[in-house]
C-alpha cells in the first residue's frame, strides 16, 4: 500500500461486474453516476431526519457533503463511507426543545449545543482509540454485539417507512410499485443500470406515479408549481447554537450508539470488501465527530456513517472511497439549491417511501452479515440472548427515561447490548435450547 496519505485510484477497466475496491474507480461517467446514487440513497433518511426534528432538510443536505468530506479527509479515502443526519438524536433532540412535531423547531439552538457535545465526545474516544487502539471497543462491542445494533438501525427504521405509505390503499399500492420497480432492475438488469437499482428503480416509480396521478387522475398528482416558483440558488440557512447544559447532559451518551454505529459499518465495509480497516478507525470516529461538531455549530444535526450507503455498496460492489467524494460535492450544490429542495418536495411519499423500505431492510442485512461474515456462533447462548434482546428492543421502540436521562430504541438497544453482553461474558457457554 502507498504512503502518501491518500490512495491513487487505479482506474479498475476489467468489467462492469467486477468488484471496484476502495483505491480504484471507474471511468468519470460511471463514478458520477454512482455518486448521484448514493445521494438518492442517503436522501431518505438525511431528510426525514430533519424533518422529524423540525430542522433545515437543505441545510442537513448541505452539512452532510461538509461532513462527508471531511471524513474522507481525515480517514486519507481509505474508508468508503457518507455522512448523513443520525436517527439516534431524534429521540431526545425532541425530548430537549419539546419540538411538537409540525414546522421548524424554534429551539434548535438548544439543542445544537446538544449535538455540539455529542461531538466533543465521540471525537475525544476517536482520539483514544488511535492511541490505544480498539481492543477495549472490540471487548464491549464484538461482532455479536455490532451486528445486532446494525441491524436494529433498519429494523427501528422500518415502521417509518411503513407507515408512511399506509395512509391509503393507493398509496400501498404505489409502494409496492416502487419496491418491484428497484428489485426488478436489481435483479433482471446488468451492468450499470444493475448498480444504478436505487436511482433508476426511483426514477421508474416516479414516472409511473405521474403517469397514474397527473395522467390519469388517480391518487394525488404531482404538485410542480413549487419547482417553478423555487430560487436556482440560495444560501443555507445557518442557525447558532446555545449551550445548555441540560441539554448538553442529555445529548452526550449518543457518542456511544453513533461508536457502535460507526464500528459497526466498518467491520461490515471490511467483510465486503476483504480488507482490514481496523487501523482507520480512530481515525473514522474523529472524522465522524469532527462533522458532527461542525454541524452543530451551522444549524445541522448531528451526523454518522450511513448503513444505507453501505447496502447500496453490497448490491453494487463498488466500494470506490472516490465515489463518497464526487457524492459530497453534489450535495454541497444541492443544499445551495432551493430548486432542488422543491424537486425533493415533489418526489411522492409513496415512492420514497418504497424506496425506503428496501434501503432500511438493507441495513437489517447488513447487520445479520456482520455475524455470517465473523462466524457468530448462535449455539453460544449468551450470543443468542444478547441478539434476541437487543432487536426486540430496537424494533419495538423501546424507550427508557431515567430523571434527565432517556433512551429512544436505538439508544436502549445499544446500551443494551453492550451491558448484557459483559454481564454474561464470564458465563460458561452452552448450547442453545431449540
Amino acid at each position: 500500500m502507498s504512503d502518501s496519505w491518500f490512495p491513487r485510484w487505479r482506474v479498475q477497466a476489467s468489467g462492469a461486474q467486477n468488484v471496484v475496491a476502495p483505491d480504484e474507480r471507474l471511468p468519470w461517467p460511471q463514478m458520477f453516476a454512482m455518486g448521484v446514487q448514493h445521494v438518492v440513497a442517503m436522501f431518505g433518511s438525511t431528510v426525514l431526519a430533519p424533518l422529524l426534528m423540525g430542522f433545515d432538510p437543505n441545510l442537513c443536505i448541505f452539512m452532510s457533503g461538509i461532513g462527508t468530506l471531511l471524513f474522507f479527509v481525515l480517514v486519507g479515502g481509505r474508508v468508503p463511507s457518507y455522512l448523513g443526519s443520525s436517527f439516534a438524536f431524534i429521540g431526545l433532540v425532541i425530548a430537549v426543545t419539546g419540538y411538537g412535531g409540525h414546522g421548524p423547531n424554534t429551539n434548535i439552538p438548544v439543542a445544537l449545543g446538544g449535538i455540539i457535545a455529542c461531538g466533543v465526545a465521540y471525537a475525544l474516544i476517536g482520539v483514544l482509540v488511535s492511541v490505544i487502539g480498539t481492543n477495549w471497543i472490540e471487548t464491549l462491542m464484538p461482532p455479536v454485539v455490532t451486528g445486532a445494533i446494525v441491524a436494529v438501525i433498519g429494523l427501528n427504521l422500518a415502521p417509518t417507512a411503513v407507515k408512511g405509505v399506509s395512509a391509503s390503499e393507493f398509496d400501498a399500492s404505489m409502494a409496492l410499485v416502487t419496491i418491484l420497480c428497484v428489485g426488478g432492475v436489481a435483479v433482471f438488469t446488468r451492468g450499470m443500470l444493475q448498480r444504478l437499482l436505487i436511482l433508476v428503480g426511483l426514477v421508474i416509480a416516479y414516472v409511473i406515479y405521474a403517469i397514474v396521478t397527473n395522467g390519469m387522475g388517480l391518487g394525488k398528482p404531482i404538485d410542480f408549481a413549487i419547482v417553478a416558483n423555487a430560487a436556482w440558488f440560495g444560501l443555507p440557512k445557518f442557525t447558532a447554537p446555545v449551550f445548555d447544559p441540560h441539554a448538553m447532559t442529555m445529548l452526550v451518551p449518543i457518542a456511544v450508539i453513533l461508536v457502535a454505529e460507526n464500528l459497526g459499518h466498518i467491520k461490515a465495509v471490511s467483510a465486503m470488501t476483504g480488507q482490514n480497516l481496523d487501523r482507520y478507525i480512530g481515525r473514522a470516529f474523529i472524522g465522524d465527530g469532527l462533522a458532527t461538531i461542525v454541524s452543530g455549530f451551522l444549524g445541522g444535526t448531528g451526523v454518522t456513517t450511513y448503513g444505507e450507503n453501505i447496502g447500496v455498496m453490497a448490491v453494487t460492489r463498488i466500494y470506490s472511497t472516490l465515489v463518497f467524494a464526487i457524492a459530497a460535492i453534489i450535495a454541497l450544490v444541492l443544499g445551495f439549491s432551493p430548486k432542488f429542495g422543491a424537486v425533493i418536495q415533489t418526489i411522492p411519499g409513496p415512492v420514497l417511501g418504497g424506496v425506503s423500505i428496501v434501503v432500511f431492510g438493507l441495513i437489517a442485512v447488513t447487520g445479520a452479515r456482520i455475524w455470517v461474515v465473523n462466524k457468530v456462533d448462535f449455539s453460544d447462548n449468551r450470543n443468542l440472548i444478547v441478539a434476541a434482546v437487543t432487536l426486540v428492543l430496537g424494533a419495538g421502540d423501546f424507550s427508557l427515561k431515567l430523571g434527565n436521562f432517556g433512551l429512544g430504541g436505538i439508544g436502549t438497544a445499544t446500551f443494551g447490548a453492550i451491558i448484557l453482553y459483559a454481564l454474561l461474558r464470564k458465563k460458561p457457554a452452552q448450547g442453545a435450547v431449540v
